[in-house]
């Protein structure tokens, strides 16, 4: 199995990391039982956060007495110090553990240093002295503030969006982290959903010895795909390179990536999955979201109130409300209310 070591922090990892965040939908025994199926395999890196809800918890029932033989990253949205050691308390508790790897800032909207006047990178150094967190990383979506970290020399690693629909400005962060020694770790490597070849995804990646893709998985399915890669990696062939460039196309400009920020809604629009509705409409079987579940879904974009607070939590700059609109218009001509 292909291991990637995390730059300065010297942790080692498969090149085949679990992202934690989809098990918070599944049934505690069903997570369970992913997780210790994708330990046995090889798969030993276990990326969770404060902000998904219950997978520490699922974590930490999985991997009792296993402690020692895996690598757990976690994240804390905290934006004062005495929230910060709310949430890593609650963390460690959860997870069964009195320490965490790889602690990181989850998408800050400044990059925190110390003498900041907000206390948390200081609040991070104590913990790492008292040695309840490893390694310092951070996670983010803007450009700006991923610049910015890499620069600072304050993080071991940064966790940002990194698929094959990157942007020139998405690889230039890859390359800075890469010339930093700083980990890079690689979060929608499936682009939320929209990319729908796992093979041509891993095939992408693997192009980057530096990069660690955690793969957000939910089912055993998925998990298979993921294990069957390690041993029998997918290269880089005529078609995938053409599938790619077809993705490429038609996803390329402003399209919601499905993090779920600009989320909750006080019009309770479900606003991550309605907004790529046109994009799920072209790229899935019709039967999945031609349904009454999703027109209800969809026809709450009626009641919004263009408060305009789901704009300004986009971390991409979208125009959410435009944005659900259009995607509104095209389910309705498929739909007949």
């Amino acid at each position: 199995m292909h291991t990637v070591t995390l730059g300065k922090s010297q942790i080692t990892v498969p090149k085949n990391g679990f992202g934690a965040l989809p098990i918070q939908r599944i049934s505690l025994k069903e997570a369970v039982y992913l997780l210790q199926k994708a330990f046995d395999n090889g798969m030993y890196y276990f990326d969770t956060a404060r902000f998904y809800t219950d997978s520490e918890e699922k974590l930490g029932a999985a991997f009792q007495g296993k402690r020692d033989q895996i690598i757990i990253s976690s994240k804390t949205g905290a934006t004062s110090a005495e929230n910060f050691w709310k949430d890593l308390e609650i963390s460690l508790k959860l997870l069964k553990t009195d320490y965490i790897d790889l602690y990181q800032f989850h998408n800050p909207a400044f990059c925190p240093k110390p003498g900041d006047g907000s206390g948390l990178y200081e609040a991070m150094l104590e913990a790492q002295k008292q040695g309840k967190v490893k390694h310092i990383g951070i996670s983010n979506h803007r450009l700006a503030v991923a610049t910015e970290a890499i620069a600072s020399g304050l993080y071991e690693t940064l966790q940002f969006p990194f698929s094959y629909l990157a942007t020139d400005e998405d690889l230039r962060i890859v390359r800075m982290c890469r010339e930093a020694n700083m980990g890079f770790i690689a979060m929608k490597a499936l682009a939320g959903g929209l990319i729908t070849n796992a093979a041509a995804a891993y095939a992408y990646l693997a192009q980057f010895e530096h990069v660690v893709p955690i793969w957000g998985i939910q089912r055993e399915s998925e998990l298979d795909e993921f294990i069957g890669f390690q041993d029998n990696p997918p290269s880089l062939t005529d078609d995938l390179i053409a599938l790619i460039r077809k993705d490429r196309e038609e996803l390329s400009g402003n399209f919601c990536r499905g993090c779920g920020y600009c989320e909750p809604c006080p019009a309770g629009i479900e606003i991550n999955n309605c907004n790529r509705m046109s994009l799920f409409l072209k790229r899935a079987p019709l039967s999945v979201y031609l349904t009454a579940e999703w027109a209800e879904k969809m026809k709450k974009i009626e009641n919004c109130i263009h408060c305009g607070q789901c704009a300004k939590k986009c971390p991409y700059g979208l125009n959410t409300p435009e944005l659900l609109q259009q995607n509104y218009e095209d389910f309705k001509k498929m739909w007949k209310y």
